[in-house]
């Protein structure tokens, strides 16, 4: 259902998607869960965008949908037919998006839980103003669209919904015509996470290939380095990458792993503007993950007004190595993806061959979701070290029958996410900013309320909540150590590198930057651009000190590949 929910977001301006795709169902919502927050977000933005540009709620209304890319207004706009004319009366009349949102029933009172309420509770109390109006909303005939499928409510969605949900579920490009699991566009799990396939119509043709016949007549591992030396008459592609020790790069791991990113613009009216969502398919098309530019991944630099931090990767270092490695990489991070849905199906969806590819530096990097879930009862949700270990072990061991001879494996601890409240809890948020009335603290707890929080127990205002979750948090951390340390495998060595937020922080505020400015302002749950980049460096230091030679070889023949081949095709 996850996508279906990115789709809510493109279409209708903005919701709360994290909730929805950093958490693989939405079994346990409270109160209307996803579907109430996305309209709270929908209507205090409309009503926010009436005080910037002083002017009517229904312009509002207009001014969000004029925003969208053309496409994709005329489904806002139905959008508006359907529920405008309560917003516009309840808006004008005083009421908060909290109660507004009550009235259109998206978000519902399940006894016994208290109404749930992101904005502070209007005189009177919540449930005063729930009720008044619910009475003003009667007069309205109301299509109910609450326990209805989105892709069948708005037009034109139906088949991309189909589309979708049939290949987003496997993790797998949606378009790959000779099914080698590498594409030739971009989004839909393609190119963004996976190297650019330059030959779709043959199986034996992609990223990390070893090459057919040294790729004398065709570029059959897409690195760019093709062709004869005319003064030699050998391959361009024995003379400069054999002995070098290509090797690709993978990431088994999260949301932050695919680096998740709402834009703060989004959500944000006094920045809001059409410029902010012309790239809107793009990034809906990834599912809202930025895979390009992340930690482990990235490789380029996007100079969107909604990008902010620069890109650094373990991919683009291991390739300024070795330019042989052009191309090699595969991000297979999932949103919510954990130790126990990694081993039954993400980890399946890495594509490798052991005959007929390269070596592959495999990161297992799960950090957070083994004890972040959306349950009042969370320490009861959170994977237990027995369950960690079982998990693990049967994903190594599913690596076994697919990593070629020579591979490597570092898997990373967890986080500790207490860094979260500390840093966030009395800041505002981007939806809060204008009236001084939303903190992070109000979003915590409004999610907590609603059963959706991507981590119950991180984002808390009760600190023994907060200890026990990174005491779990250590403990499966341990389980790693050990796997580690006592793990072995035929074709790959497997290593443990530990992993902190907190020293990461440290090292931005020591060059004059703060904490806060590393987490993702939407969401306040994952790290940002800049928080992405820093943690190449941190990691990139520690493989260097204790396991450099998992890092591969430096090619002397980078100078000659980078004059012959220039940018080797790209990306």
């Amino acid at each position: 259902m996850a996508y279906k929910y990115t789709l809510l977001f493109v279409f209708l301006a903005s919701s709360l998607v994290w909730m929805s795709s950093a958490k693989p169902t939405r079994v346990g919502d409270a109160n209307g869960g996803t579907d109430c927050a996305a309209c709270t977000i929908i209507v205090s933005l409309v009503d926010q965008l009436s005080l910037v540009y002083q002017e009517g709620i229904d312009q509002a209304m207009q001014r969000l949908c004029s925003y969208l890319p053309g496409q994709y207004q005329a489904s806002c706009k139905q959008f508006i037919i359907i529920a405008g004319p309560i917003i516009i009366d309840l808006l004008a009349n005083g009421e908060s998006p909290d109660a507004v949102c009550h009235a259109l029933t998206f978000c519902k009172t399940e006894a016994p839980n208290p109404p749930c309420h992101l904005y502070p509770e209007p005189p009177g109390g919540l449930e005063a103003s729930i009720k008044r109006s619910k009475l003003r909303a009667g007069k309205y005939g109301f299509r109910d669209i609450v326990n209805s499928d989105i892709c069948d409510i708005l037009p034109g969605l139906k088949q991309i919904c189909e589309i979708i949900e049939g290949k987003l579920n496997n993790h797998e490009p949606a378009v790959d015509f000779d099914s080698d699991s590498f594409s030739t566009i971009d989004i839909l799990r393609g190119t963004s996470w996976r190297g650019k396939d330059c030959n779709d119509l043959d199986a034996n043709i992609h990223p990390g290939a070893k090459p057919i016949d040294w790729d004398r007549y065709e570029d059959s591992n897409c690195n760019g380095i093709y062709g004869m030396d005319p003064t030699t008459g050998v391959p361009y592609e024995k003379t400069l990458c054999e002995g070098t020790d290509p090797m690709g790069i993978t990431i088994l791991g999260d949301s932050a792993g695919a680096h998740f990113h709402i834009p703060a613009e989004w959500v944000t009216p006094s920045k809001m503007s059409a410029e902010m969502f012309v790239n809107v398919t793009f990034i809906a098309g990834n599912e809202l993950d930025w895979p390009s530019m992340s930690s482990t991944t990235g490789f380029q630099n996007l100079t969107w007004p909604v990008v902010h931090g620069w890109t650094d990767s373990t991919y683009l270092r291991l390739r300024n190595r070795n330019l042989c490695n052009h191309r090699d990489y595969q991000n297979v991070a999932v949103n919510g993806g954990r130790a126990s849905s990694m081993n039954s199906t993400i980890v399946k969806s890495l594509s490798r061959n052991q005959e007929k590819d390269y070596p592959l530096l495999t990161m297992y990097s799960l950090i957070g979701n083994d004890v972040c879930n959306g349950h009042p009862d969370t320490i009861a949700h959170m994977t237990t070290p027995e369950e960690m270990r079982a998990s693990v072990l049967d994903t190594l061991k599913y690596l076994d029958t697919v990593l070629p001879k020579g591979s490597n494996l570092i898997m990373t601890g967890l986080a500790d996410g207490r860094v979260l409240w500390k840093y966030l809890h009395n800041r505002y948020h981007p939806l809060g900013v204008l009236r001084g009335d939303v903190t992070y603290a109000d979003l915590y707890q409004y999610l907590t309320c609603l059963q959706i929080s991507p981590c119950t127990g991180w984002m808390s205002s009760n600190e023994t909540l907060r200890n026990l979750t990174s005491e779990r948090a250590m403990n499966l951390t341990k389980v790693l150590q050990d796997i580690a340390k006592t793990a072995s495998y035929k074709n790959y060595k497997v290593y443990f590198l530990d992993y902190s937020i907190q020293d990461v922080m440290d090292k931005w505020v020591a060059e004059g930057g703060h904490p806060w400015e590393l987490i993702e302002p939407v969401d306040g749950f994952h790290p940002n651009q800049i928080s992405q980049a820093l943690t190449t460096q941190y990691m990139w230091a520690k493989l260097m000190d204790q396991y450099p030679e998992v890092l591969g070889k430096t090619n002397p023949n980078n100078a000659k590949i980078k004059k012959l081949f220039g940018d080797q095709g790209g990306y």
